[in-house]
């Protein structure tokens, strides 16, 4: 990782009694390493395996479609209880110890999965999963913004996104054509998955303290949970880039629960229809690291997060209108800026007056939050419309992803420059 170096600071106090100045470029590279590992297995990855492996469970349990999809919903639904706790508990209590017990948690949570025997228990578990889920990505941000800074911040931020979208990619691929035949059954998947994430318990629970959160005095830290909420809620831009991510995030949760789908009822075989959500995330990665440093070097992250937010409305409304080959372009436009655009977002959450390293994690949970919202809402209000036409529901959530564009024109220029994460 050339290059992502921690920033300096002038007189550094001693962690755990040890001076962490001589290991300053050691420690920043191998928490990225981790905190990248961390979202790639240890959230990302048992999260995508859910849906290749709902055909084995719905067999299994004896489940409907229906009610596989309330499963699956299940877990947008759980992230809006913790979206916002999750974040505030990091602010107050440290980035290491909550990703720790975290990550620990999510995996006896997800190893559960795998002992449900029914409808009840799969909702329950997954519910629980998905409340642990949440927690994790956020926190992962956070560390990026004690560690680096600058023009440093935006390509450690990609590295978090990047490994969200390559456990995405590896869960939907290997889960149920290469881990269950060689496990055995969708349940030893689960359990396998489980005990990788709590391993990441260890590293996080032995991890280095940034100097930034030593070097605060007691006055300098979010005090209480409920301070440090009350503190990020005043902050006008936080909620401008929440509403933003609110339509271009549930623009985006809509088209990836629809297209299957759609592409199966207009006569795509069942493979390449599920091959164009691998595409999907596929391009995605490629772009997030290149996006991320771009953000770094114009020194003006919400021209990035304008031209983003534009392209996944051109590319989801393409799909209103196009067919054939032309489908695949339409989908490589949508989500050749999603990682990258979160990768960007977080780290102008990060960079915006008032929040800093300190409240990270609350307005990281606050914006997460109304991202929830969208991801909820959009897929029902779509989908309602595709008794109108089997394209109306692109529509929708193309006007989705404008609003997310509209809201970012209330931004306050000079707010998203890039700058040091005090």
């Amino acid at each position: 990782m050339r290059g992502l170096e921690a920033p300096r600071h002038e007189g550094v106090r001693p962690v755990n009694g040890v001076d962490c100045e001589p290991n300053r470029s050691r420690y920043p590279r191998y928490l990225l390493a981790l905190s990248g590992l961390t979202a790639t297995l240890a959230v990302a990855a048992p999260t995508m395996a859910m849906p290749v492996l709902f055909a084995e469970i719905a067999e299994d349990l004896g489940l409907t479609l229906v009610q596989v999809g309330a499963v699956w919903g299940t877990v947008s639904f759980a992230g809006l209880f913790t979206s916002l706790i999750a974040g505030m508990i990091g602010d107050r209590f440290g980035t290491r110890r909550t990703l720790a017990v975290a990550c620990l948690l999510l995996g006896l949570a997800g190893a559960s999965r795998g002992l449900a025997n029914g409808l009840a228990t799969m909702t329950f578990t997954v519910f629980l999963t998905g409340l642990l889920t949440t927690a994790i990505p956020m926190n992962l941000h956070k560390v990026q913004a004690l560690w680096f800074s600058g023009k440093r911040l935006g390509a450690a931020n990609a590295v978090v996104s990047g490994g969200m979208a390559l456990g995405f990619m590896l869960g939907s691929l290997v889960s149920a054509t290469v881990l269950s035949p060689w496990l055995g059954s969708w349940r030893n998947v689960l359990f396998f998955y489980g005990a990788v994430g709590a391993m990441f318990s260890l590293p996080w629970a032995l991890a280095p303290v940034s100097p930034r959160e030593t070097r605060r005095t007691p006055e300098d830290r979010a005090g209480s949970i409920r301070e440090g909420l009350a503190h990020v809620v005043r902050l006008r831009d936080i909620w401008v880039l929440g509403v933003a991510l609110l339509g271009v995030g549930g623009g985006i949760q809509g088209l990836l629960g629809y297209l299957p789908l759609y592409l199966r009822d207009i006569g795509w075989s069942a493979p390449l229809a599920d091959g164009s959500l691998a595409g999907f995330h596929a391009i995605s990665l490629l772009a997030v690291f290149p996006l991320a440093i771009l953000s770094d070097r114009i020194r003006s992250r919400r021209t990035l997060l304008v031209a983003a937010a534009l392209t996944t409305a051109a590319g989801i409304g393409l799909l209103s209108i196009v067919d054939g080959a032309f489908i695949w372009i339409a989908v490589l436009i949508a989500g050749a800026v999603r990682d990258g655009f979160m990768a960007v977002f977080v780290t102008t959450v990060t960079e915006v007056n008032g929040v800093g390293a300190a409240y990270a994690g609350t307005a990281i949970g606050l914006a997460m939050t109304l991202l929830r919202v969208g991801a909820l809402i959009a897929p029902p209000l779509g989908n309602a419309l595709a008794v109108h036409g089997a394209r109306m529901p692109f529509v929708l959530w193309a006007g989705m992803a404008l609003l997310g564009l509209a809201a970012l024109g209330f931004l306050r220029r000079g707010k998203t420059d890039v700058q040091s994460v005090q």
